[in-house]
């Protein structure tokens, strides 16, 4: 078994043998859906294949090769009437410069425009009555030359726009000035006439049917004049998993590939696949969630050729995807919403996802919590969970790759100094291996607490000392780290369980329950608390009581954890905060 990792030629994958899981039972459903579909998923998300697939399907040269492109699949057994029946040409804005001037950037777009149209015209020269003209100073005017012979012939025109939003987002991790991005979609800027010219073709000049895929709804509002036609397809329920792959799809593909004597676990793999690959919900009317399709491609192709788990799990590929987390953590009140999210109780709650906004408002000043988490939801780092009483929309971080993102953009911005980030690294190598928390202690209390304390927002008391623990010892390399873990009996505060593959490793399992308790409630100032040693404050009536109240939830999460995952030796602590002073603890 081969898998397609990089790779977004439908051609190539079915030709030479790769895996290909099949998405041509939507064909009809498509057609159905509209004539000028707009589908928006978070990038490497499999769209472009998407859009091959398409490609091959409808294209008329390519109806020789039906069969043996589609005879194997779904839509093979039962094809529509518009299998090969149209011209096809394929727009990819991805591959259009996006920074120098203005007029470097219009003359870059109609560079690829024309290059299309002239790789189209050359495509279909023996179909077309007449050739196409191309104006290299005007690509519209090489569209009209198009349109013009294609309307000429018993066919019509299927438009493939891939990526059409990224110039919007260059502007938004501030790769590009908006003054130019404003003259290219604005007024009678050239991007916008470009899809007033799509909107016109579709109105009797031989363009039948039109799919654009992109990351975010951002350009969408600025275009609406140009381009009003498009309907929105990437919140319906049956195109909830058009990318991404079922937990059932990746089970099997697991199962296939362990039947050859593996020394891996497929049901263990497929735990592990879950905890770091799932989550994705793109409608509120979908029952199941959805797999990364890039990320499992990357493990399953990882595993196949090397016999066991990638050591990162995350796919350096996405490494971009910090950069959408920097963007929000630097706007007002950003940083307290990516703690919303990383706190685990499902707090994100917006009246409605922000459909359409322009690049404007991605641009202005005030950015309210509606924006960021829709925001977010666009990148594919927050995701559909559900509605409130209220019938607010819930977004949750999908996964535990997602959830490696939000610490460690929260760690680079509380502990910036090196020197911060080398003492984390040896202290948290000091309490996986060893158990004892008292680096660990001593650095958060001599050293962090002052520093995410002060934050510009309010923490509740136990989340404040949950979280110091959390972005010091979150570590995806090792553990797979999960903060509110759900047992049968309630949720873990925080838990620390190796990853299967890991165990050949010194490192233990851990699993830590905080309790806080103020100052006030303890009767000390925080002179008198930092003055008395760590044994002593144990053993005081009240922080005793937080200690055994600590201990009995640990105690009863900690059983579940060992069935769940098979763990014999979990390291449990009862961890007590006092104020923002000490930090006790007991070893269970």
């Amino acid at each position: 078994m081969k898998f397609p990792y990089g790779l977004s030629n439908f051609a190539t994958l079915i030709a030479d043998g790769y895996f290909y899981q099949d998405r041509t039972d939507r064909i009809p459903q498509l057609e159905e859906a509209g004539r000028q579909l707009i589908f928006i998923r978070p990038r490497r998300f499999g769209k472009s294949l998407l859009l091959s697939m398409l490609e091959h399907y409808y294209d008329l040269n390519r109806a020789d090769d039906f069969e043996s492109l589609f005879g194997g699949l779904s839509i093979g057994r039962q094809p529509t009437a518009l299998r090969n029946r149209y011209f096809v040409m394929k727009w990819d804005f991805s591959l259009i410069q996006s920074q120098g001037t203005l007029r470097e950037i219009e003359s870059a777009l109609h560079r690829h425009l024309n290059d299309c149209i002239e790789e189209f015209a050359l495509r279909y020269a023996a179909r077309l009555p007449h050739p196409i003209e191309i104006r290299d100073d005007n690509a519209l005017s090489s569209w009209r030359s198009a349109l013009m012979a294609v309307s000429q012939t018993p066919h019509k025109l299927y438009l493939l726009i891939d990526e059409y939003d990224n110039f919007a987002n260059e502007v938004l991790m501030g790769g590009q000035s908006p003054e130019r991005y404003d003259a290219l979609l604005y007024g009678e800027g050239l991007l916008k006439t470009v899809f007033k010219a799509v909107k016109a073709a579709a109105g009797g000049m031989g363009l039948d049917r039109v799919f654009i895929t992109g990351v975010s709804p951002v350009v969408l509002s600025d275009m609406t004049s140009g381009y009003n036609v498009g309907k929105s397809i990437d919140r319906e329920p049956e195109f909830n998993d058009l990318c991404g792959f079922s937990e059932t799809e990746v089970s099997a593909v697991l199962t296939r590939l362990s039947g050859d004597g593996a020394a891996w676990s497929a049901s263990e793999a497929l735990d592990t696949m879950r905890t770091f690959y799932n989550g994705y919900r793109f409608s509120d009317l979908a029952d199941t969630s959805v797999y990364n399709p890039t990320l499992s491609l990357y493990f399953l192709d990882h595993l196949r050729r090397r016999g066991r788990y990638p050591q990162q799990m995350l796919d350096e590929n996405l490494a971009m995807d910090r950069n959408k987390l920097v963007y929000i953590a630097q706007l007002p009140h950003g940083e307290a919403v990516l703690i919303q999210a990383l706190s685990g109780d499902d707090a994100l709650a917006i009246a409605q996802l922000a459909q359409r906004f322009g690049v404007a408002d991605v641009l202005a000043a005030a950015k309210d919590e509606r924006f960021m988490v829709s925001l977010l939801y666009y990148f594919g780092i927050l995701t559909w969970a559900g509605r409130t009483g209220f019938n607010e929309e819930v977004f949750k971080i999908p996964n535990l790759v997602a959830r490696a993102l939000y610490v460690e953009r929260l760690r680079e911005r509380w502990l910036p100094d090196p020197a911060d980030q080398t003492s984390v690294q040896r202290i948290g190598r000091e309490v996986c291996q060893t158990g004892d928390l008292a680096p660990l202690c001593d650095f958060i209390e001599q050293r962090y607490f002052s520093v995410i304390s002060n934050r510009d927002y309010r923490w509740t008391n136990e989340l404040l000392v949950k979280f110091a623990f959390l972005t010091l010892l979150f570590n995806d390399r090792l553990y797979m780290t999960v903060s509110e873990l759900e047992t049968a009996r309630g949720y873990v505060d925080l838990a620390l369980i190796l990853r299967p593959d890991m165990r050949r490793f010194q490192a233990l399992d851990l699993l830590l329950e905080f309790k806080y308790l103020g100052l006030k409630e303890l009767g000390l100032t925080g002179e008198q608390v930092r003055a008395h040693s760590r044994a002593d404050l144990s053993v005081l009536p009240a922080v005793a009581a937080k200690l055994d109240e600590a201990e009995a939830q640990a105690r009863r999460y900690g059983a579940t954890l060992r069935a769940s995952y098979g763990v014999s030796d979990l390291h449990a602590f009862a961890v007590v905060a006092l104020g923002v002073e000490r930090i006790v603890w007991r070893a269970l």
